[in-house]
């Protein structure tokens, strides 16, 4: 996002969609206003926060969710709000309650690319997901045990995440673009037994190996599915292929769970090597159907489509707010920066279309998009990078100029803290709301409220971790936190935030060392690690920069031994070559700067705020810090 003042920036970025009042009366958010009895959204964000137990019991009553054993009551505080009991003596497995949707109504509309476009309703959806629970059972798996799934996010994919937390196990989600290091230091972290793998992605006409990857990353068992009708691999002893796994039995019992209970094993990127590792339990899909019902406003009957993967919070996200909102979601299975994604949008009949904005700057530069049939999407929603206005306005113009929902969270919030409403103006490049059930707190580097600076959650909220499988939950999120003068226990997040006037704000941009690259957040030091290994290189920092105030870039900041510059070019890509072999290929490298030395606070942590400063000069831009937000 830009750095302009607070009005400078409203009057440059003026509302490009305003609701009327006959459609706002139609809207998710109007029902729960009438309920709450409330008559503006401020109000209403405050009976969700203070009023939590009456609010959370209103969302799972609208949600119709179903419980083997009712709960006795919403929430418990009597271990504080740092360690909150939600659904009290409830017993539930959250599938249960994702196929309430008439049986004959479609569950998934997907394509792969290349391939004509199917449906999978919802009573085969849940016949399949039965059929992988079955199975899990019959080849000795039981309740806990972590089983990964790195493939990408078609229909198959779907009922093997349902079906693992239908028999009592946990899904490992592993994004399948991270190469074979990083997909066994995840498999270790999380004590992985099996692997759910395609043979191949087949993505931009490409057919790009993955089973091989498993097997380099030295993967437990693994299940192997084709990417089309017959395998195109040998498999290794112990393997299966998904024909040979798949019983068909269909009929399979459900394992009833509290509410504690885990289903979900993702990794978000902190300050150090390893990743956090975060277990989503059976409360926090309520939270992911929570905001899509109140924030996008999703609808039975919807068509949601969001490219993304089950190794990122938005595809488990996508899936419970598609599903328990009796909605339908749509899959592409392939590249979705060309034609062939946006004739997949248009027949569809997607109403809601998720995106990151580099992949919208993609679209706009190839004009890949344009006289496309749109408009029977109701609404964007924008997440994962730093949104730039022209960019959204140019995307609402495709659809009629419907509007974005910016929306800002993450793995250990299961959603949004902060988000947009289709109740009020969208300003494109902000947020207008706070979201629902959580609240939060801008405060300076005193400690003081602030207009301007670093966020703290108030807690608790269902959604929100209470707990990391590789850290101390308690000393990465709230050792050391400020207490608002009310005495409010608040829980560290990292984004920075900034209030602009009439209830907007903008990021500001990470108080730690964590960066969005291709809308997938990662840390400086993973960056770092597996740059070290280069030769003649002292030290190395890697920091983001956004130069047309829009998603963030990477720029690595380079100390040569003995001050002995190597050739930019040939450094430069030996580094990208790296990153790609090590880490992950969508991380590109923006730029490469040589510096005498890093520098560093009296604690000898590395000044990254200088370090952009030091590139923005290189470009005779103002030497002020560059925002970027994190998701």
């Amino acid at each position: 996002m830009n750095n302009l003042c607070h009005d400078e920036m409203l009057e440059s970025l003026p509302p490009a969609w305003e609701p009327t009042a006959d459609f706002i009366r139609t809207t998710n958010l109007a029902w729960l206003m009438r309920q709450a009895g409330v008559d503006s959204y401020e109000a209403l964000h405050q009976w969700s926060v203070q009023k939590r137990e009456d609010f959370w019991a209103t969302v799972i009553e609208r949600l119709n969710l179903r419980f083997q054993k009712p709960f006795s009551r919403v929430l418990d505080l009597s271990d504080g709000v740092e360690n909150p009991q939600w659904l009290v003596d409830a017993r539930i497995n959250i599938v249960e309650s994702c196929f309430t949707a008439p049986a004959d109504s479609t569950a998934i509309i997907h394509q792969a690319e290349g391939g004509a476009l199917k449906t999978t309703s919802v009573g085969e959806l849940e016949k399949l997901t039965n059929r992988v629970a079955a199975s899990l059972k019959q080849r000795g798996f039981k309740s806990g045990d972590a089983l990964a799934i790195v493939m990408p996010m078609t229909a198959e994919a779907v009922a093997i995440y349902l079906g693992i937390i239908k028999a009592g196990c946990v899904v490992v989600g592993i994004a399948d673009s991270f190469r074979p290091k990083e997909i066994a230091t995840r498999l270790r972290l999380a004590k992985t037994v099996a692997v759910f793998t395609q043979d191949v992605i087949v993505r931009g006409g490409k057919s790009l190996p993955l089973y091989a990857s498993l097997i380099e990353a030295n993967a437990p068992t693994v299940i192997v599915l084709p990417a089309k009708n017959d395998l195109s691999v040998s498999l290794r002893a112990g393997d299966f292929t998904w024909h040979n796994f798949l019983e068909t039995d269909d009929d399979c019992a459900t394992v009833i769970c509290e509410p504690s209970d885990a289903i979900n094993i993702l990794f978000s990127s902190g300050t150090t090597g390893d990743p956090k590792v975060i277990p989503w339990t059976q409360t926090t899909p309520i939270k992911c159907a929570m905001d899509a019902h109140f924030h996008q406003n999703v609808q039975p009957g919807d068509v949601l489509v969001w490219p993304t993967n089950l190794g990122w919070m938005m595809g488990p996200w996508l899936i419970f707010a598609s599903l328990l909102n009796r909605a339908t979601m749509g899959l592409f299975s392939g590249a979705p920066t060309g034609r062939e994604f946006g004739r997949f949008v248009q027949a569809a009949k997607t109403t809601m279309l998720g995106v990151v904005p580099s992949l919208v700057k993609t679209w706009r530069n190839t004009g890949c998009m344009e006289n496309l049939d749109w408009n029977s999407i109701k609404v964007f929603s924008s997440t994962g990078e730093c949104s730039k206005a022209d960019d959204m306005r140019w995307l609402m113009s495709l659809a009629g100029g419907k509007p974005v929902i910016e929306y800002c969270g993450g793995t250990e919030i299961g959603g949004g803290y902060i988000t947009g409403i289709v109740t009020r103006s969208c300003v494109p490049g902000t947020f207008n709301a706070a979201a629902l059930g959580l609240d939060f707190r801008i405060l300076d580097e005193a400690g003081n409220p602030a207009d301007a600076g670093e966020l703290f959650i108030v807690p608790p909220s269902i959604g929100l971790s209470m707990t990391l499988l590789n850290q101390d939950h308690r000393e990465i999120y709230f050792a050391d936190t400020p207490q608002t003068p009310s005495g409010e226990i608040l829980r560290r997040h990292g984004d920075q935030m900034e209030k602009l006037p009439d209830g907007y704000w903008r990021a500001l941009g990470r108080a730690d060392d964590t960066m969005n690259l291709a809308g997938i957040k990662v840390s400086s030091a993973e960056i770092e690690q597996v740059l070290q290994s280069i030769p003649n290189l002292t030290e190395i920092a890697a920091i983001a920069v956004s130069p047309d105030d829009g998603p963030s870039q990477l720029v690595i900041c380079a100390v040569c031994e003995n001050g002995r510059h190597s050739n930019k070019n040939d450094l430069l890509s030996i580094m990208q070559s790296v990153i790609k072999r090590e880490l992950n290929p969508l991380f590109k490298i923006h730029d490469l700067i040589f510096v005498e030395e890093l520098p560093r606070t009296p604690s000898n942590k590395v000044m990254r705020r200088a370090l952009r400063g030091r590139w923005l000069r290189s470009l005779n831009q103002p030497a002020c810090d560059v925002t970027q937000r994190t998701r």
